[in-house]
């Protein structure tokens, strides 16, 4: 028999990881089935009517609940610590359902300035369309924050680390602020992932992720979450996650819940990497500056000790000579690959301004601080020293 979601709750993230969210099945299999089926078969004409009424707990079609889909769900919301979680078909589809289970037109969101450039642009150039307003701000100056709060904001939108800029926004006091003002309060919790931070623990309503990153950790699924703490409020999220059709495939679910098996092996191998290398570049006399919460550099070492259990495995740093050296830097690794996204086995790295938040425009990353000579090292499972060894190199070119 498998342990319970219920029991599962009082293990230790290690075990959650192995165990959480699995089923049992008429055939006690250890890891959960794929069920690749669109549809499911009703006993008779009364029983689909029950489960249409939700009078009966059962599946009916796969866009709206799926064993293999609900298994991954369930040990998100574990590992998490939510009550219920909702997988989407990608993280900007886990934010467009969030974004349109909470807010109505004529209200307003903040949102922090150096979000996923996705982000920022579904918030700056689709919304708009629906009459719903968002505020850029850089979430870490808390003063900033409070200025920005209107009468009609409904949802403060939360990344931390900040991507790609790294900075911390203090979760807790923001989900305290945003509490005195009936304001709801989520977190991408992408770069952390739940080994290493809670925001939920931290005062905040929702988690989203974008499970290709850690969650599911070997670069093959495009996938998305929101985790509630509420479990009053699935049936909604649900319902808009159902209308808005930007599901999970079973085969994706149960993709990411292999991938959740070994989170936190992966993170903290990850993280120990990164402590090395970011280390190392800050040292390193043609680097201008290096943005890592694990130095003690950083401007907010003492907030990522209080709020999180590490400082992740995402580096950004700038060369010396701007943005012609920085494209020597990244044309010429080899075991480091030149690629978007992050959070993988593999190291990957990748010119923001120019990549992943080209989209958002200039003046945006100015308010952001993405400068155009950035660069975001995303540090994988690879021996350390070997990665180190390539960056020598590649920075000996220029």
């Amino acid at each position: 028999m498998s342990i319970s979601n219920e029991n599962a709750r009082n293990y230790k993230i290690a075990s959650q990881c192995v165990h959480s969210g699995t089923k049992n099945d008429c055939y006690g299999s250890v890891i959960q089935p794929i069920y690749q089926t669109a549809t499911f078969r009703f006993k008779d004409a009364d029983h689909g009517a029950r489960l249409f009424q939700g009078a009966d707990e059962g599946y009916i079609y796969s866009r709206i609940t799926n064993p293999t889909v609900e298994a991954m769900e369930d040990a998100v919301a574990i590992l998490e610590g939510g009550a219920k979680a909702i997988g989407c078909a990608s993280g900007m589809a886990a934010v467009f359902t969030l974004v349109g289970s909470l807010l109505n037109a004529g209200e307003h969101i903040i949102c922090t300035a150096s979000a996923y450039g996705t982000t920022i642009t579904l918030l700056q150039d689709v919304m708009p369309k629906y009459q719903v307003e968002t505020s850029f701000i850089n979430t870490h100056e808390i003063e900033s924050v409070k200025k920005a709060i209107k009468q009609n904001t409904k949802l403060i939108i939360i990344e931390s680390p900040c991507n790609p800029t790294m900075m911390l926004t203090d979760i807790a006091e923001i989900c305290k602020i945003a509490k005195q003002h009936n304001i709801k309060v989520a977190v991408d919790n992408t770069f952390c992932s739940p080994v290493l931070q809670k925001p939920l623990e931290l005062g905040a309503d929702y988690v989203i992720h974008s499970m290709t990153k850690y969650l599911n950790g070997h670069a093959d699924v495009v996938a998305g979450i929101i985790v509630l703490k509420d479990e009053d409020e699935y049936p909604h999220f649900r319902s808009m996650m159902n209308n808005y059709g930007g599901v999970i495939s079973p085969m994706n679910a149960f993709l990411v819940h292999r991938g959740i098996k070994t989170l936190k092996l992966r993170v903290e191998e990850a993280l120990k990497n990164a402590i090395k290398i970011a280390e190392y570049l800050e040292k390193h006399p043609k680097i201008e500056f290096v943005r890592y919460p694990g130095l003690k550099s950083h401007p907010q070492y003492e907030l990522g000790i209080k709020q999180s259990k590490g400082s992740g495995s995402i580096i950004t740093f700038e060369v010396k000579g701007g943005i012609e050296a920085g494209k020597k830097v990244i044309n010429n690794t080899k075991l480091i690959q030149l690629a978007v996204s992050l959070g993988g086995i593999e190291s990957l790295i990748e010119h923001p301004a120019s990549m992943t938040h080209a989209l958002m425009g200039e003046d945006a990353r100015a308010l952001a601080g993405i400068t155009d000579g950035l660069i975001r090292l995303s540090v994988g499972i690879e021996d350390a020293d070997d990665l180190i060894k390539e960056l020598d190199y590649v920075l000996g070119l220029i």
